[in-house]
């Protein structure tokens, strides 16, 4: 099923601020299981210079995006960001919209929880977990509270969509980080962000531009499923859906970036279709053993050499 996208047009910033913000380097303001920052020089080998527009249909962490924001000679001309994660998305259009509000709305959080006992802060985790706030400023305060200090920075939902993951009970968790929410609102300030599925986030897109999927991961055993983001489950129909989507995406001229898990049935079916895989070494921060912490492959998968000429031309 395609769920219709909704999108939000960046406001207009400053152009002293921006230019002031500009100067920092972007990263991702999110704690995000599965996020791409160790993988950044894998997957930054297979992205050309001269970028029309860049997709990123699951944005997470935006590990990706911040990168090639912050490379001039890659940096794209224009970026479309997406997921169907209702509160990611709201999050991501208030950092890039008002950060002010937003650090004035978390500061008296992150100073009751990290002054109280050990006691206070869980019950505190609790209650605001318990929360169902509208406000999109509220929205983003309670993600990125709840993303700091739950376990690990999972982000998990049950069938109702409500977020479950437990308290992490860190000592010092950094909550509230200024420089990073102004680099990260600097770098999205002219950025489309949506709320849609994956086909209708880079439905559009053309030759000249370069989509990237970082999907839920297919899981490699039963007890290894970590897909639930949102309350809609991401299997084995949709990891289908998801490669006959890249083939369209291919049979236009259009580059693209996939990551995914090293499951024999992803691997071999895109190397059947002809995409090239690689396999590269990433840290698994997942598991509650430290000892199944230990390094693990991930798949880079990229299509046919014809889609990117275009970009390259």
């Amino acid at each position: 099923m395609t769920v219709a996208a909704t999108e939000s047009a960046p406001r207009a910033v400053p152009a002293e601020r921006a230019q002031t913000l500009r100067a920092q380097t972007p990263r991702p303001f999110l704690k995000w299981a599965g996020g791409k920052s160790q993988l950044l020089p894998a997957l930054l080998a297979h992205i050309p210079a001269g970028i029309e527009t860049y997709y990123e249909p699951f944005i997470g962490g935006g590990a990706l995006f911040f990168a090639l924001m912050a490379d001039p000679e890659r940096r794209p001309r224009r970026a479309v960001l997406n997921d169907l994660n209702q509160d990611l998305v709201a999050t991501y259009q208030v950092v890039r919209d008002d950060p002010e509000a937003l650090i004035a709305a978390l500061e008296p959080i992150a100073a009751r929880y990290l002054e109280a006992d050990a006691p206070a802060r869980e019950a505190d985790f609790y209650a605001i977990r318990a929360e169902h706030p509208t406000d999109p400023i509220e929205v983003a305060a309670r993600l990125l509270f709840l993303n700091k200090t739950c376990f690990n920075g999972l982000y998990r939902v049950n069938r109702k969509g409500e977020f479950n993951v437990p308290h992490g009970r860190y000592r010092l968790p950094h909550i509230l980080d200024h420089d990073a929410l102004h680099a990260a609102s600097a770098a999205l300030h002219d950025v489309e962000v949506r709320r849609g599925d994956f086909e209708a986030a880079c439905a559009e897109a053309t030759a000249r531009d370069f989509v990237y999927f970082d999907p839920p991961f297919h899981p490699l055993s039963d007890t290894s499923n970590f897909t639930s983001y949102t309350e809609h489950d991401f299997g084995g129909d949709e990891q289908i859906r998801l490669k006959q989507w890249n083939d369209v995406l291919t049979e236009r001229g259009v580059a693209v970036l996939i990551s995914n898990s090293p499951h024999p049935w992803i691997q071999g079916g895109y190397e059947f279709a002809g995409y090239q895989v690689d396999q590269v070494p990433a840290r698994r921060s997942i598991n509650s053993r430290g000892s199944g912490r230990g390094p693990i492959p991930e798949l880079v998968i990229t299509n046919p050499q014809r889609a990117r000429a275009t970009i390259e031309a």
